[in-house]
């Protein structure tokens, strides 16, 4: 049989002091790191993931080099 715990079940969440918390403190390091583009319904219809998208774009971008 197992033994009961000492420490009682904790039944109200944990409460936080955010006097001292910085608004948008990392908000320009994660803009830095994101592009997001939305896509229209119809194309989002076409490209099921992000990783097709990424691949037609660089075979366009292929193509376009090459014929300039």
């Amino acid at each position: 049989m197992k033994k009961r715990s000492k420490k009682p079940l904790r039944t109200k969440p944990r409460e936080y002091d955010f006097r001292r918390g910085v608004r948008g403190k990392y908000a320009g390091r994660y803009a830095e790191g994101t592009n997001t583009v939305l896509l229209d319904p119809d194309v989002a219809e076409v490209f099921k993931s992000g990783e097709a998208v990424n691949a037609t774009l660089r075979l366009l971008i292929g193509i376009s080099r090459g014929a300039l």
